[in-house]
């Protein structure tokens, strides 16, 4: 199927990280995905995203609409004709957004679930909460803005960061059909992050103990972008050898 480019503004985005043991990550991830090390550690983690002006490339941005959306990931790399690949599996994406869940899987890539999101923004201060309307997955985020990643994270450096999460661009989740991932790349005309302290984060999905096991999670950093100008493109599917259900 071919899916539209669509554009806009990310108005907001917060990337919370967490460093994960490799053969729990491993587990979680469906063939041919494989966890994206880092100083021997996967990396998981949220994308907190606010999105407006968005609407399909030929449209004019004053028809383009607004969400809040929140997407769980892992960075992995995989196997092509081409050479290695390097992205994010997204096993949950979800949205406030009626129309996105509707779309999500039939207009553009990747099916998403409707939630509810409760922000509140002030000075540097961000709190964001989300609930899944069917109540399976719930997150909270609190922080603000900061000069410097923190001293433990698996990153050197915001700029090393920064590269390794600009070069994951390409995300593929699980189609409606089960029978293949759906891709989607994110491209930005002024790609830029910056390091986010938080103050209280919580995550249904990372702290569900079946999954991932105690201590086998643990928070790295976070990272804050505003106003960046960004198009996403559908990419060529992946094939799955077996059927795989969307993540509860």
């Amino acid at each position: 199927m071919h899916f539209p480019v669509i554009c806009g503004v990310i108005d907001r985005r917060i990337l919370v990280n967490y460093r994960v043991d490799p053969e729990v990550a491993a587990q979680i991830l469906p063939a041919p995905f494989r966890p994206q090390l880092v100083a021997g550690h996967a990396i998981a983690g949220i994308c907190l995203i606010r999105l407006r002006q968005l609407r399909p490339a030929m449209f004019p941005s004053f028809v383009g609409l607004g969400s809040e959306n929140a997407a769980h990931r892992f960075a992995v790399e995989w196997d092509s004709e081409d050479g290695v690949r390097t992205g994010v599996f997204v096993p949950r994406r979800d949205t406030s957004s009626c129309l996105a869940t509707l779309a999500g899987g039939r207009i553009f890539p990747g099916v998403q679930r409707r939630a509810a999101f409760d922000v509140h923004e002030a000075d540097d201060e961000i709190r964001i909460a989300m609930l899944s309307r069917d109540g399976s997955a719930q997150v909270l985020v609190e922080g603000s803005e900061a000069s410097d990643l923190p001293a433990g994270s698996v990153f050197r450096s915001t700029e090393t960061a920064s590269r390794f999460f600009g070069d994951g661009s390409m995300g593929y989740s699980p189609g409606q059909s089960g029978l293949c991932f759906e891709g989607l790349e994110l491209r930005t005309a002024n790609w830029q992050v910056q390091p986010f302290s938080v103050a209280s984060v919580k995550s249904s999905f990372f702290s569900d103990r079946a999954v991932f096991p105690e201590g086998s999670v643990v928070f790295d950093h976070a990272l804050l972008m505003r106003g960046i100008d960004h198009s996403w493109h559908s990419c060529e599917p992946v094939a799955s050898s077996l059927r795989v259900e969307l993540s509860k």
